[in-house]
């Protein structure tokens, strides 16, 4: 039996969750509102606040489709109301990040400015910049998958290096940093 998968999902204030006869579940929240198609063999119900996700055999394929599709609607749900937040940290001599709406501009040490058009259910904010601090843009969204594929998008344009580890890192993300040249022994 999946542990996860039968584990019930319950439902906070200000959510709904409906199920149509095409097996998609739509969840509604303060934040926003999502929709995900859940495979036909995997029977979704709704009860009150809660919703419970059953699967017809034993197979591996049914059982990895039970965990799956109940840890979707679980962070669909959390999405909508309480919504998610990635936090990446610019490290290098002159990186640093502006927003203007929709729009990242990112100076990584290039010839030139990086201009990233973010999708319209992600919103942006760059902090302000301490003194001996580095530079952090916060991305928040209620849908998970879209926010860390915007995440990883604007990661891949500078990814840190391993020797001083200069580039784009997850705020409290742990680099594996390797030994520079050493000095000969004469």
């Amino acid at each position: 039996m999946s542990r996860i998968g039968k584990l019930p999902v319950h439902l906070p204030e200000k959510v709904s969750v409906s199920v149509d006869a095409e097996n998609v579940v739509k969840v509604k929240g303060p934040l926003g509102e999502l929709a995900q198609k859940v495979h036909p063999d995997i029977k979704v119900t709704v009860d009150g606040n809660t919703i419970t996700f059953e699967r017809p055999t034993d197979q591996p394929r049914h059982r990895s489709m039970h965990g799956l599709y109940r840890a979707l609607v679980a962070n669909m749900v959390q999405g909508v109301s309480k919504g998610f937040e990635i936090q990446q940290e610019f490290v290098g001599v002159g990186y640093s990040v502006e927003t203007q709406g929709q729009i990242i501009i990112l100076k990584l040490g290039y010839s030139h400015d990086i201009h990233f058009m973010l999708p319209a259910e992600v919103k942006c904010e760059a902090a302000p910049v301490k003194k001996g601090q580095n530079p952090v843009l916060i991305l928040r969204s209620c849908d998970k998958q879209l926010l860390g594929q915007v995440a990883a998008k604007v990661r891949s344009m500078r990814r840190p290096e391993p020797y001083k580890g200069k580039g784009i890192k997850f705020v409290g993300e742990v680099l594996r940093r390797k030994a520079g040249k050493s000095a000969s022994a004469k």
